[in-house]
Order: C-alpha cells, then structure tokens, then sequence
C-alpha cells in the first residue's frame, strides 16, 4: 500500500509520494507506470518522490508516466513546495529543492496563510549544442530542420536541466502532435531525447505553447518548456524577456532576467485528493 496526493501545476498532473521517512521499493519505474495509467491505474502525467536531501531541504524524483526518470519539471516542483509547506514537513517559505538538474530555490507567496502562487529560480539556461544536448555542426542551435511525415520543422534549442526544442508557427491548435510528436522527441539529433514546444507569438509579452513532453506525450502544461520557450524567443527577437505563457492548462509567467541570466518562473500548484494505492 502507498499513501500519494494527486496534485496538478496548470493540469500537468503528477502523483506524489513523501518517501521522507520511508522509501519505495526498487521498482519505482514499474510502479510509476502503473500508478500513472489513465485507465487501470490512478492517473498522471508520472510519479515524484519527495526525498530527504544532504544538501537542501529537499530532493524530487521525476518519473515519467512510461518510466523513465527525469531531471526536472517546473509545474511538479511548485506543486512540492506546496506538499511540504501544508503538510508541515517545513515552516519555511524560502525553500531549496534537489534535482537532478541541480539545486532549484522556491519563494511560497503566501496571502492569510494560504499559498497563492509559488515562483521558481530555474537557473540560467543551457544554450550550446553539447550540453543540452543535441547532435549538430553549430555552437549554437537556432535553425535546426527536422523532417518528421513530410512535414519540416525548423527548431531552436535550449536546456534548461532538461533538453527542449522550441518551433515557432504560424498556427498551434490544430497541429497533430499525436501524429509528430514521437517521431521528433526520438530524432537522432536528441541523444536523451527532447521535449517538444511549439510556439504561436501572440505579442511580445504573450505567446502561446503546445507541449510534447517526453516520455509522456501532449500534456496540458510543461513549466520548464515554458522556460525554453521563452529563452528562445528572446533569441530570436519575437518578444521581451518577461512572458505570459498561455499553455492549455493556464498561464505561467516567466522572467529571463538580463542581469543574473536565471529565469524565474511563478504559476500555481493545486491538491486534487488523497489515497492509498494497493499495489
């Protein structure tokens, strides 16, 4: 039996397991398969642990919704700040959290009490082509065209912990993602494979985002893709370095400062319910 909180960040929704005083067996990634099946299981976008940590108050696991464990997500890290704050496993409001993109800092904005949004130090991006990484002849990543069914896409590349390819058209909502999705998260130019953004510019303080997520499919927001995707259209001089994100799920805004190079990214984190799953 596993005690977990279904929360969700815009609708990017994950399980959420405190493994602070007991650990899961060694099988997470079968179990986080299971526990995430939209029909037979619970139902998510995947599985984070919240874990003790060494060197900051505390670590998240990300388990994707096939298995596979990832560095970081932006919507699932808000959503840990708001775990250990309202279940008392920290009074703090000013937190660190470990990943394995490094050591991230939440601010909790708390008004009577209650937490209202949560903003996120996501660290300075990630901009050449080795270490996001991607297999290609430039530095730089700005005009990488990938043939997916016919269709060309034309990508920028950014990491921000984890790698993401951001292509900018015209029209979003009815591009089929089911259809080009897969094919572009596991090109060969993505040796740990990618996650997908595909970017509308509304203004130059608003875009509008579709994400594939990989290892999870279309999901309705992805606050690191959100990250990139602003970074990427700071390169190419679509918009300002301060963004409304408008992602199925909601809004992010997110703020590629110009004098530190972190971004701060600040959105919502929301408590569905509460169970045990009977494995």
């Amino acid at each position: 039996m596993i005690k977990f909180t279904k929360m969700h960040g815009l609708g990017n929704d994950y399980i959420y397991i405190d493994c602070t005083t007991k650990d899961l067996p060694q099988d997470i990634s079968k179990i986080a398969i299971k526990m995430s099946d939209r029909n037979f299981g619970i139902g998510s976008d995947g599985v984070i642990l919240i874990c003790k940590s060494n060197v900051a108050d505390f670590k998240m696991r990300i388990f994707n919704s096939d298995g596979t464990e990832a560095q970081m997500c932006g919507n699932g890290i808000r959503c840990v700040g708001k775990y250990v704050y309202e279940k008392g496993l920290t009074n703090k409001t000013n937190l660190s959290i470990e990943t394995l993109a490094g050591i991230k800092k939440l601010k909790l904005n708390l008004k009577n009490g209650y937490i209202y949004n949560i903003s996120v130090d996501m660290g300075k991006p990630i901009l050449n082509a080795e270490n996001i990484p991607v297999i290609y002849e430039k530095e730089f990543v700005k005009d990488l065209k990938i043939n997916a069914m016919g269709k060309e896409f034309i990508f920028t590349c950014v990491s921000i912990g984890n790698p993401h390819a951001v292509c900018f058209l015209n029209e979003i909502d009815s591009l089929n993602l089911e259809k080009y999705g897969n094919i572009l998260e596991n090109d060969f130019h993505f040796p740990q494979k990618s996650n997908i953004e595909f970017i509308k510019i509304i203004d130059r303080n608003n875009i509008k985002m579709r994400v594939w997520e990989r290892g999870a499919k279309e999901t309705l927001a992805c606050g690191t893709g959100a990250c990139a995707s602003v970074v990427a259209s700071t390169i190419n001089n679509y918009t300002n370095r301060t963004v409304n994100v408008h992602l199925k799920g909601g809004r992010l805004l997110v703020n590629w400062n110009k004098f530190d190079n972190h971004i701060y990214m600040v959105g919502s984190a929301t408590t569905v319910f509460e169970g045990e799953y009977l494995q």
